[in-house]
């Protein structure tokens, strides 16, 4: 018997025979910025874990309010530092008590009576920022942390910014599963309950290197709840563009209802996903004029978890399916109606394999 007929679960990368394994086996590339956490999650003084494609990270906050991020290890009886606490602007291990800096540099081992310990090379540290109430944290060679750029939001940046709001789940499917869900639109039956789209029709498709970009006629935001506060008159909701812009998605409508989704990669099996939603304004029954943003807000909050919320655990339920659907049957010839969807599948294992190739270069240099 050949490979192809003894194997029972889904190929590796560099085994993968088309565009979809290819997709459901690669990583994400680490040489991003990525959401791992809400900035008001994590407060002075605490530790938690943030895991990034099987790699796992020590995020805390120092008694000083700044934030830290080192590899989740002590070297000493290999304990994860998230399970310590922090002294001061230090991160303490829970075994014995060694203190390590947010260089990554062990600064005390309290029993010194045992000798000095022989550790002469630092933990691995992270780049980090926050923007939009996000903590943001850079996985890859922080020496192109700087050339990366998080997002740029312009509505949600300055004096005065749009209502919004972000939602997250963690689901147990792979992150290129995710991005096909949340850029094809023709699963409108899955949310004939909640209705935030009707009778999409794919008007327009590109691709670069580096993005997916379509657009849609639909009527957004059908739902009974929904629909009643949407400015139809003032806002086009008859349209949507959205943009697979590696790593992160986003969505426009009418220029007045935005959304970024950003993907956080925990493993092959596992994803956790940040929506970031915001608005102009919208429209309150009754009432002619333009909401202020207080009460725009104040709407958003309510809505969050009655309407927005359920929608995506209903995109959650069909994705965890999905992943068990594809492990099942990895090898089924791929059938795809929507053109757009091989489309996101080739980038996301582009850069992948580009990322790969990086590495080995990386490598082979190393050993020259």
């Amino acid at each position: 018997m050949n490979n192809e007929q003894t194997q029972s679960s889904p190929p590796v990368f560099a085994e993968a025979r088309n565009a979809r394994q290819k997709a459901r086996a690669a990583g994400m590339d680490p040489d991003r910025w990525y959401v791992v956490e809400y900035d008001s999650a994590v407060k002075k003084g605490q530790v938690k874990e943030v895991i990034f494609w099987n790699t796992s990270i020590a995020l805390y906050r120092g008694a000083d309010g700044e934030l830290a991020a080192v590899q989740n290890r002590c070297p000493h009886r290999q304990l994860k530092l998230s399970h310590g606490m922090v002294d001061k602007c230090s991160l303490r291990c829970a075994y014995h008590g060694w203190s390590f800096n947010r260089e990554g540099w062990l600064e005390d081992y309290s029993h010194d009576s045992f000798g000095k310990p022989l550790i002469k090379r630092q933990l691995r540290t992270y780049p980090v920022q926050v923007r939009y109430g996000l903590i943001w944290l850079f996985p890859g060679d922080p020496e192109l942390a700087g050339e990366r750029e998080i997002p740029a939001i312009p509505e949600l940046d300055g004096d005065n910014p749009w209502a919004n709001f972000v939602s997250d789940l963690t689901w147990r499917t792979h992150h290129s599963m995710v991005m096909d869900n949340i850029c094809d639109f023709s699963h409108a039956f899955l949310h004939r309950k909640y209705k935030p789209f009707i009778d999409a029709k794919l008007t327009h498709h590109e691709a670069d290197d580096n993005r997916v970009y379509l657009t849609y006629d639909a009527y957004m935001a059908g739902g009974r709840i929904s629909g009643i506060f949407v400015d139809r008159n003032r806002v086009n909701t008859r349209s949507i563009e959205l943009c697979y812009e590696y790593p992160y998605q986003w969505t426009n409508t009418g220029d007045s209802i935005k959304n970024w989704s950003f993907m956080l990669p925990i493993d092959e099996r596992n994803t956790r996903v940040f929506f970031l939603f915001y608005f102009d304004a919208l429209k309150i029954p009754l009432i002619a004029m333009k909401t202020p943003k207080w009460l725009t807000q104040l709407v958003l909050n309510i809505a969050k978890p009655l309407v927005f919320k359920p929608i995506l655990e209903e995109d959650g339920v069909a994705l965890e399916a999905e992943l068990l659907g594809y492990e099942a049957c990895w090898d089924a010839p791929p059938i795809e109606l929507n053109p757009v969807v091989p489309m996101f599948q080739r980038l996301t294992a582009r850069k992948w394999e580009e990322h790969l190739a990086r590495k080995e270069a990386a490598r082979v240099a190393c050993a020259d």
